[in-house]
């Protein structure tokens, strides 16, 4: 079983030394380095401090932001505290088990671990049974995609390095009665959030050329 800090830590004050844009430089330039600079940082590479109480609220209101076909809110978020991370641990481990049962030790160890390394940890589920009005499934999945990106975006912003991580475990019965899922709800990935403690170069990104075209 991986180490577990103390749930204040949650809540800790940041302390960061991650660049992040100057805000004085003009609303176009500041949006462009903000996003062009987001990383994708493994939670291996994600420390203490996570955000605090009001930074976080801050994450959780940009999600709100995000487009939203009928003000459905397609998406929800449920926080993993530092006290609660030993059962996500088990729920990593047995889903391994119920599809590997020839599983070794050290990589049900490992499972187990992935629950206890980013300050910071959530589940994004999407919210895709019957809705009013009707707003179709993908529309709502790009809603719920939108939300959390203005959500890695302000993590960015506020200094702290963040990611998005699955898994077949993300399928498993056992995560839907851990979340406590509804009837068409579905676990989508984990948000994970810290300080970055490695940063690797930045991957060179595609040419516009690439995937726009003119009808």
């Amino acid at each position: 079983m991986g180490h577990v800090e103390p749930e204040t830590s949650l809540f800790s004050p940041i302390q960061t030394s991650v660049h992040v844009p100057d805000s004085s430089t003009p609303t176009s330039s500041f949006a462009d380095a903000l996003i062009t600079s987001r990383q994708n940082i493994s939670p291996k590479r994600l420390a203490e401090p996570g955000p605090n109480f009001s930074q976080l609220d801050q994450i959780f209101r940009s999600a709100a932001s995000a487009p939203d076909h009928g003000l459905v809110k397609p998406w929800r978020f449920v926080i993993v505290p530092q006290d609660k991370r030993a059962l996500l641990a088990e729920v990593f481990a047995v889903a391994l088990v119920d599809r590997d049962p020839g599983a070794t030790l050290e990589q049900i160890e490992a499972a187990r671990e992935k629950a206890h390394r980013a300050p910071t940890l959530m589940l994004v589920v999407a919210q895709l049974g019957v809705c009013e009005p009707p707003i179709p499934t993908m529309e709502r999945m790009v809603s719920v995609g939108a939300a959390v990106q203005n959500m890695l975006l302000m993590a960015h912003g506020q200094g702290f390095g963040s990611s998005l991580t699955s898994g077949q475990a993300m399928q498993s019965n056992r995560m839907r009665q851990l979340f406590d899922l509804k009837e068409g709800e579905e676990a989508i990935c984990f948000l994970n959030i810290g300080t970055v403690s490695k940063r690797k170069a930045q991957r060179r990104h595609p040419e516009v050329t690439s995937f726009v075209s003119t009808l």
